[in-house]
């Protein structure tokens, strides 16, 4: 992640968070980030030098209008337009998640498991990391054949690898050292 991203990142994290709005900001963000990477044409118009300013800020104006977006979410797309950093604006989108997620106290954790969880095996398993990490946990969930069973969660950098796989491995290496 760049400089510049984090440095934007915070911006509208800043404003989102005084508001009381960040959650509603991040999706906003995402949702307009998924548009402007679906349209090759609105990433066209949104990064082209030769487009004048007025005339992106208008095409944002009417975009937020049908997407709903907060004053807040629509004037920092007004501020990238002005700045010449649009073609950033998945990159900050990313940056903005991280950074509000830190603000709040809120860890994003991917689970892999062998097979898909229950319900229940999905809220026993959050409220076993947020008292491992004392952080509201945001889990995503996806499957691995290669598990044969138990699971993989990654928050952040740090991975706790509970697979049998994995115990097969350690106690293979247990094995061959004695």
């Amino acid at each position: 992640m760049s400089v510049l991203a984090q440095r934007y990142a915070s911006a509208l994290a800043d404003v989102a968070l005084e508001r009381g709005n960040a959650e509603g900001a991040k999706n906003e963000l995402d949702n307009f980030v998924e548009l402007f990477k679906a349209s090759a044409d609105l990433r066209n118009f949104l990064e082209t030098p030769a487009i004048s300013r007025e005339s992106k800020q208008e095409l944002i104006q009417k975009l937020g209008a049908r997407m709903g977006l907060s004053p807040a979410v629509r004037n920092f797309l007004y501020v990238l337009v002005d700045h010449r950093r649009m073609a950033m604006v998945q990159e900050i989108a990313r940056a903005f998640d991280e950074e509000v997620n830190s603000r709040l106290g809120i860890a994003e954790a991917h689970v892999t498991s062998a097979r898909d969880l229950s319900a229940n095996e999905k809220k026993e398993l959050v409220a076993a990391l947020g008292r491992l990490t004392g952080k509201r946990i945001e889990a995503r969930y996806g499957t691995d054949d290669g598990l044969i069973a138990g699971a993989v969660v990654r928050i952040g950098s740090t991975i706790y690898d509970g697979s049998v796989r994995e115990q097969l491995n350690r106690l293979r290496a247990r094995l061959e050292v004695e």
